[in-house]
C-alpha cells in the first residue's frame, strides 16, 4: 500500500508529480486520488501532519486487501523451509497441501495465482538469491547480447540471430539457442527448447524482466507483472516466474556469467564464419554448447554435465505429455505454383490443390495444411530470409505444360521472349537454379508481371547490364538494377530491339533495293509555306 500520508505532504508542498513519484515510489494515479481527496476534504499541511494511520486508511482504503481477506493466505514461509529441508519438495505438492488444509473459512487460491503469489513472496524475501544454487530450484534466462548473422547466399541479405541462453546455476549447464528475433513467441519457444534440453522443468524460472516477460502494472509504477502468456507457460510446465529485481546485479550474476561464457566460447569461434541458414547456424551452436556442458572441466574436475546428470537431472519436474506451443491459424489460397504463401515463405501441396482455399496450423516447428479436417501434408517451418521455398517433389505433376491455369516454363519463357533475349535468358537462369522449377515461379511473375508492366524496354535493359555482370537475376536484384539506370541515365540499348517492339519488314515485293535518295530542306520548307511539292 503507497504512504499516502508522505504522498499528501509532498503534495501540500507543491511538489510535482515526477518528484513525488521518485520520492515516495508510487505511482501517478495515486498521486492524482491523493490530490483529488485533499481537495474534497480541504486538508491543509498543518492538518496532514496531524493525521494518524487510522484516518488515513479511512480516507484511502485498499480495495485490493478486502478482496484477499475473501481468501485464505498460504504459508509461503512453511513453503520455503520445506523447500530448503527437502529438495524434492515441489510448488505443486505446497499448493496440493494447500488445497487438501480443512483449516480456515474461506476461498482457495488456483494454482496459477497460488505460483504468482509464491514468486512475489519469494521477491519479497528475497529469496531468489539464496535459492539459485540449490539443485533442481531455478533456471536463469537472458538474451544475449552479441548476435551472429546468417548470410543469403543468391541475394546477399544479411538476418541477424539472437541468442536464448539458459542456465541451470547449481550445476551450471547452459542452453542456447539462435532466434530470427526477440518477440514473445521466440521467447516462449526458446523456453520450450531449454526444458526439453535439461529434460525437465525447474522450481522457478528468472528472467531479467524483459518486455516478453513482465510489464509494468500501471505506467509510472515500479512493479511488474508476468505476461499471461508467459505465465500460461509456467502453469503448463508446473514452474513459478520470479523475475529478477531491478538493479539487484546478484539476482542474475550466474545468468550474466552464462552469456559472457556463450559470447567467448559460441560466438567467439563462430562469428567469422560465413552462415547461410538458421539451421546450420543452430547446429553449430549446439556442438558448442556441448563441448561448454562436457568437455570444459572446472576446479573440482568435472564437466558442467556431470555434476547436473548425477546431481540436478533427478529434481526437475517431469515435462507434460504435450508440449506447449503457440498455435495460429490461418486460411490461405493456394497459388498456381501449387504453393502457399505464408509470411513471404512457401510450401508446397499437391498440384490438385492450385487456386483453392486450404486452412492452415502454424506453429514454430510445422506448417500444417488442412483440407476441411483432413491433414493434407506438414512442413518443416521455414524461418530467416524472405522467399524460402519447402517443396515436396511428389507434389509436382509429371507435365506442367498439360495442367490448365498451372504456371510453367513454357508459359514464363514465352511471355520473356516478347521483353527480349537479355530478359529470356535471365527467366530461364531462374528457372534453372532452382532444384525443383516450381521454386523459381513467384520470382519470374514478379518480374514480368510488375518490373515489366512499368517499362519493357528498361526491364530488358536491366537483364542485359546483369548478364554482361555474370549477376544471378531476381526480382530484388533486377529492381535495384533499374533504379540504378534510372538515377544514372545510362540505360545500356539491348543487344537488339524487344520483339514486341520490333518493326516488321516490308513485303518483299515492295521492298526498294535502289539507291537511297534523301531530300533537300528545301523541299520541306516549301511544303511548310503552304507550296506544292
Amino acid at each position: 500500500m503507497a504512504d499516502y500520508k508522505a504522498i499528501m505532504t509532498l503534495a501540500l508542498a507543491g511538489h510535482s508529480y515526477s518528484e513525488i513519484v521518485a520520492a515516495v515510489g508510487c505511482s501517478r494515479r495515486e498521486i492524482a486520488a491523493v490530490k483529488k481527496t485533499i481537495t474534497a476534504y480541504g486538508i491543509t499541511a498543518g492538518q496532514a501532519a496531524l493525521m494518524n494511520p487510522a484516518e488515513i486508511a479511512e480516507m484511502f482504503p485498499d480495495g485490493r486487501k478486502r478482496v484477499s481477506e475473501d481468501y485464505i493466505k498460504p504459508d509461503f514461509d512453511r513453503v520455503l523451509a520445506s523447500m530448503k529441508f527437502n529438495r524434492h519438495f515441489t510448488i505443486q505438492q505446497a499448493w496440493g497441501k494447500y488445497l487438501a488444509d480443512p483449516t480456515g473459512a474461506g476461498k482457495k487460491y488456483g494454482y496459477s495465482q497460488y505460483c504468482a503469489l509464491f514468486g512475489e513472496h519469494a521477491r519479497v524475501k528475497d529469496v531468489v538469491a539464496t535459492l539459485h544454487h540449490e539443485p533442481g530450484r531455478t533456471m536463469l534466462v537472458d538474451w544475449a547480447g552479441d548476435t551472429l548473422e546468417v548470410l543469403d547466399a543468391v541475394t546477399g541479405e544479411i538476418t541477424k540471430l539472437y541468442l536464448f541462453v539458459a542456465v541451470l546455476p547449481y550445476s551450471g549447464a547452459v542452453f542456447c539457442r539462435g532466434f530470427t528475433d526477440m518477440k514473445s513467441p521466440s521467447w516462449i519457444d526458446a523456453h520450450v527448447a531449454a526444458f526439453d534440453f535439461f529434460g525437465g522443468a525447474p522450481q522457478m524460472v528468472v528472467p531479467d524482466n524483459p518486455t516478453t516477460a513482465t510489464h509494468r502494472q500501471a505506467k509510472g509504477e515500479a512493479a511488474r507483472a508476468v505476461n499471461a502468456r508467459y505465465q500460461q507457460l509456467a502453469d503448463h510446465y508446473g514452474t513459478a516466474i520470479v523475475p529478477a529485481r531491478v538493479r539487484k546485479p546478484r539476482d542474475k550474476a550466474a545468468v550474466e556469467s552464462a552469456v559472457d561464457v556463450v559470447n567467448k566460447r559460441v560466438i567467439g569461434y563462430l562469428a567469422e564464419e560465413v552462415w547461410t541458414t538458421v539451421e546450420a547456424l543452430n547446429a553449430a551452436i549446439d556442438d558448442r554448447v556441448a563441448e561448454i556442458n562436457t568437455v570444459i572441466r572446472r576446479a573440482d574436475g568435472t564437466t558442467r554435465w556431470e555434476r547436473f546428470e548425477s546431481d540436478e537431472a533427478p529434481l526437475l519436474g517431469v515435462l507434460p505429455d504435450d508440449g506447449f506451443a503457440t498455435v495460429e491459424w490461418k486460411q490461405l489460397k493456394v497459388g498456381r505454383n501449387y504453393h502457399i504463401s505464408c509470411e513471404s515463405q512457401y510450401y508446397s501441396v499437391p498440384y490438385t490443390f492450385a487456386g483453392q482455399l486450404l486452412r492452415v496450423r502454424l506453429t514454430a516447428q510445422s506448417v500444417t495444411i488442412f483440407d476441411g479436417d483432413q491433414v493434407v501434408c506438414v512442413h518443416p517451418r521455414r524461418h530467416g530470409r524472405k522467399g524460402q521455398y519447402s517443396t515436396v517433389l511428389a507434389h509436382a505433376p509429371k507435365e506442367h505444360q498439360g495442367i490448365d491455369g498451372l504456371w510453367s516454363r513454357q508459359w514464363f519463357t514465352d511471355r520473356a521472349r516478347g521483353f527480349g533475349p537479355a530478359t529470356e535468358k535471365v527467366i530461364a537462369q531462374i528457372l534453372d537454379r532452382h532444384v525443383i522449377e516450381a521454386q523459381g515461379y513467384l520470382d519470374c511473375q514478379n518480374i514480368l508481371e510488375t518490373l515489366g508492366k512499368r517499362s519493357r524496354q528498361r526491364l530488358e535493359a536491366a537483364c542485359q547490364v546483369l548478364l554482361n555482370q555474370n549477376g544471378a537475376g531476381s526480382y530484388s536484384v533486377l529492381k535495384r538494377v533499374m533504379a540504378t539506370i534510372d538515377s544514372d541515365g545510362k540505360a545500356p540499348r539491348p543487344v537488339v530491339p524487344a520483339a514486341a517492339t520490333r518493326k516488321p519488314p516490308p513485303p518483299a515485293g515492295t521492298r526498294d533495293d535502289g539507291a537511297i535518295q534523301v531530300r533537300s530542306a528545301d523541299h520541306y520548307s516549301r511544303g511548310r509555306s503552304g507550296e506544292g511539292v
